[in-house]
C-alpha cells in the first residue's frame, strides 16, 4: 500500500509540476505578444524619432559647410573620429550631449539654434 501510494503521490506531483509549466508557457507567450503589440503601434513615435535624427544631422552638416568646416577638423576639434561626425550627418547616430555643446561653440551659434531645426 505504501508503494502505491507514494506512485500516486509521484503521479499528483508531476501532474502539478506539468500544469505548472503549461501556464508558465502560456503567461510567457500572453506577455510576448503584449510586447509585440506595444511595439508595432509604436511605429509612428520611431519614424518620428528618425525624423529628428534626419534633421539634427542635416542641421550640422549645413552649418559645417557655411563655415567651410572638413568632417575631419570638425572631429580633431571635438576629439572624436571623423566616422563619428559622418555617422551625426547622415542620422546613424546621435552626439552626445557635451558633443552637441562642443560643436555649437565650433559653430559659435546656441546649441538650440543646432536643434532648432528639428521636429518635435
Amino acid at each position: 500500500m505504501n508503494n502505491e501510494a507514494a506512485i500516486m503521490g509521484f503521479s499528483l506531483l508531476s501532474l502539478f509540476l506539468n500544469l505548472l509549466a503549461i501556464a508558465a508557457l502560456v503567461y510567457f507567450f500572453v506577455l510576448l505578444i503584449r510586447v509585440m503589440r506595444k511595439y508595432l503601434k509604436s511605429s509612428d513615435a520611431r519614424e518620428k524619432k528618425a525624423v529628428i535624427r534626419k534633421t539634427l544631422g542635416e542641421n550640422i552638416r549645413e552649418k559645417r559647410v557655411s563655415l567651410k568646416m572638413t568632417q575631419e577638423f570638425v572631429a580633431e576639434s571635438l576629439g572624436v573620429s571623423r566616422q563619428a561626425v559622418a555617422k551625426w550627418e547622415s542620422g546613424a547616430s546621435d552626439p552626445s550631449t557635451s558633443n552637441l555643446i562642443a560643436l555649437s561653440r565650433l559653430f559659435q551659434i546656441p546649441a538650440d539654434e543646432l536643434i532648432g531645426g528639428t521636429e518635435k
